[in-house]
């Protein structure tokens, strides 16, 4: 009888793909005699092979035997996927149109996706031999290390990792080996699941205010899927709640998934829970080697690791005891993924707990509106947190006009006269600026011009120190040239301030007082970020400047002041976003200061003094501020309100693009509960050489909205005018960029 597998591929497009499975008769017991769904499978596609996923089995084909091609090989024997993490993939890829196979593969790490054994790695460890037990240590006194390795291997046998951590010589090692007086083995590691039947804590948990307390009792008594909305100002404690919530989790015996956005706020986060808990902790983010992040998957699949930490395509990361999902920071663009598959994380997340059924804490300060919608209006549970945790008061919050005002560096007198009288204190500073870079525009100071990318609808930036121009956009960059493109003048100078230069001009001005930069140039180098955040935890450093990066989680006791320099920008934007994700950047900045039981204080600096959106955010604060932007977005009709879908072309030609999307639009329903929106061009209209065009499709129900585009898809695919450009889809886009 023939058998034949359906196998989802890495391959953008959205069908499955039908195999013969070849039968041994020799050999009934050969894997490729029991196909199972789920498990890996090695096949040729056109001229290459690529690994993917059986998702159903059968024994009948339409196919001509000429169009079928074989299995090569079957990976696994069992499926690599629990069912809920196999069921959450194919939501997800109808969720956000994508084929079947790029999102299984969204789901492993990268070395599965090459083929690597999912099972436990076996362990590498040396035993002395019959010879070598028989040999006395005396004979190896002008040999110090192998006499040192000898006489501990007497005792016990050694893996590579106790080599390293005990600082053993491998080339005494070695040398003892090709004697013969010691051997390699190899073991499989053995399942160590202690903590499941006895937790141990290696702190005091704090005592909790009764809004902690009131929190903690609420989500503890939760069984099944919950999802809680977690809404605490900058400083509440949150991260204590997450940890009393653990403690009953762990108790139980479960497993829990933490996501943070970024990996700069991983090694703080890890440090806090494995001070708390004698439990193994897996970490996954992209910072890694393919194999450790293969590694931390192992343990969290198999139950070892107790706690698994991760950025976004963590939450892919199988559980053998599931038992929460905390998302902190869930407001996050970074949970968004822009490139490929535009999957939320915070959104799986919750879907994953459904069929999980277990408990979803999504945590911030900063709720995002679709967040804050869902927990309004009764879907999530909405647990305030409404103090600051301990002795820490409420922060001064100041605006700095700079109208008229003489700027050195970006900054004001009245800014640098704090920043003076908080430094001469003993205090640290946080000056925030999210432009990284020397300059954001090289300017010719003789004709004007300013130094475009040749490439993109946007200038250069200069990085002084680099000795470049650099693109932020298309990553084009060149050595800083000597005289201007248009006129031949060599009076060149930068138009603008970005961190590089403040911290230059810092450390001008305050020359008794180190000054660290952390943006993404200065934090490239692996351990680099974990060494600067260290150094300034223990007060190295006094100034702090810094991009994003910084307004994250991070807990800064020392710094009492936090100055953001250019906000102008941000509050004149395309994007309807932009008030929401400024509030949030500023409560989140200004979070930074007065954590301790040291008074903070926080400035603005802004040519836009009486600007409604900032002041409704320092009167009243984030919670009423994203409150009226919420009631904003529902009579204008915008997400969270409706829900949206944006159609993105790009081309060389941009008529290729708006015919395309012209076209698309034809196929689109319009009527009282659909609106369409566009062609226009993309807030950057041309970007690495292409013209980027968009359309955007809004409908007042989810549902309708999945089924009109599912209708039009395969008709999409057919138009001519496809094959003329890229396009893409956005389901719930979080950047009209």
């Amino acid at each position: 009888m023939s058998l034949f597998v359906e196998v989802a591929l890495p391959v953008p497009m959205r069908q499955n793909f039908t195999y013969r499975v070849k039968t041994n008769e020799q050999n009934d017991d050969s894997p490729q005699a029991k196909p199972q769904i789920g498990v890996r499978v090695k096949v040729p596609f056109g001229r290459q092979q690529l690994i993917g996923l059986v998702t159903a089995i059968t024994d009948s084909c339409d196919l001509a035997p000429t169009q079928l091609k074989s299995v090569i090989e079957f990976i696994d024997d069992a499926p690599l996927l629990p069912e809920s993490l196999y069921k959450l993939t194919l939501w997800a890829a109808r969720y956000y149109f994508c084929s079947q196979g790029q999102m299984l593969t969204q789901a492993l790490p990268v070395a599965l996706r090459k083929g690597l054994d999912a099972a436990p790695q076996k362990i590498q460890y040396w035993q002395i031999t019959t010879i070598g037990s028989n040999i006395a240590p005396e004979t190896l006194k002008r040999a110090p290390a192998q006499k040192k390795l000898l006489e501990h291997l007497k005792q016990t046998s050694l893996t590579q990792e106790e080599v390293i951590s005990l600082e053993l010589n491998k080339t005494a090692l070695k040398t003892l080996e090709e004697k013969g007086w010691i051997a390699q083995h190899e073991k499989i590691a053995q399942l160590n699941l202690d903590w499941r039947s006895q937790l141990e804590l290696d702190e005091t948990p704090h005592r909790l205010n009764k809004e902690q307390a009131v929190a903690v009792t609420v989500l503890t008594q939760q069984q099944g899927y919950h999802c809680t909305l977690l809404e605490g100002i900058t400083g509440s404690g949150k991260t204590e709640v997450y940890l009393a919530l653990l403690e009953h989790i762990l108790k139980q015996g479960k497993q829990a998934l933490i996501l943070v956005p970024e990996i700069g706020l991983t090694p703080q986060t890890i440090n806090r829970f494995k001070r708390r808990f004698r439990v193994n902790v897996a970490v996954l983010h992209s910072g890694l080697t393919d194999n450790q992040r293969l590694e931390a998957w192992r343990q969290a699949r198999c139950g070892q690791a107790a706690i698994i930490i991760g950025t976004r395509s963590a939450l892919f990361t199988p559980m053998a005891f599931p038992g929460v999902i905390i998302l902190d920071e869930e407001h996050d663009s970074s949970f968004k993924q822009q490139e490929g598959v535009g999957y939320h994380a915070r959104d799986l997340a919750v879907m994953r707990g459904h069929l999980e059924s277990i408990p979803v804490v999504l945590g911030s300060a900063t709720p995002s509106l679709e967040s804050l919608q869902n927990a309004l209006s009764g879907r999530y549970h909405h647990l305030q947190l409404g103090e600051r945790a301990g002795n820490a008061k409420k922060v001064r919050q100041g605006i700095i006009d700079i109208k008229n005002l003489p700027l050195k560096a970006g900054m004001s007198a009245p800014l640098i006269n704090e920043i003076r009288s908080h430094l001469d204190a003993g205090n640290q500073v946080l000056l925030f600026l999210n432009r990284r870079g020397f300059a954001p525009a090289l300017l010719c100071h003789e004709c004007g011009h300013l130094h475009e990318c040749d490439r993109c609808d946007a200038f250069f930036t200069v990085h002084q120190s680099l000795g470049e121009i650099r693109c932020h956009h298309c990553g084009n960059q060149y050595a800083i040239p000597r005289q201007c493109h248009n006129c031949g003048s060599t009076m060149l100078m930068g138009q603008g301030i970005g961190t590089e230069q403040l911290a230059e001009a810092l450390q001008l001005e305050f020359p008794k007082y180190p000054v660290v930069r952390i943006d993404r140039d200065t934090t490239r180098l692996k351990g680099s970020l974990e060494s600067h955040l260290s150094a300034i935890h223990k007060g190295e450093y006094k100034i702090l400047v810094g991009t994003q990066m910084l307004a994250k989680g991070h807990h800064f006791p020392d710094v009492t002041l936090v100055g953001l320099l250019d906000v102008d920008g941000a509050l004149f934007s395309a994007d309807f976003r932009a008030p929401e994700r400024f509030g949030q950047l500023y409560t989140q900045v200004a979070g930074r200061a007065g954590r301790a039981n040291k008074l903070g204080t926080v400035l603005l600096q802004t040519h836009q003094s009486d600007n409604p959106i900032l002041r409704d955010l320092l009167h009243r604060g984030y919670g009423e501020f994203a409150r009226s932007q919420l009631k904003e977005r529902q009579m204008a009709l915008l997400p969270p309100a409706w829900h949206m879908v944006l159609v993105r072309a790009e081309a060389h030609s941009a008529l290729d693009a708006d015919n395309f999307l012209n076209s698309f639009a034809s196929l689109l329903p319009q009527d009282k509960e659909f609106e369409i929106i566009g062609p226009m061009p993309a807030p950057l209209d041309r970007k690495a050489g292409k013209f980027r065009r968009q359309l955007m499709f809004q409908a007042k129900h989810r549902h309708r909205l999945q089924q009109e585009f599912e209708r039009i898809y395969p008709l999409v695919e057919q138009l001519p005018e496809a094959k003329r450009c890229r396009w893409s889809l956005d389901r719930d886009p979080q950047d009209l960029l």
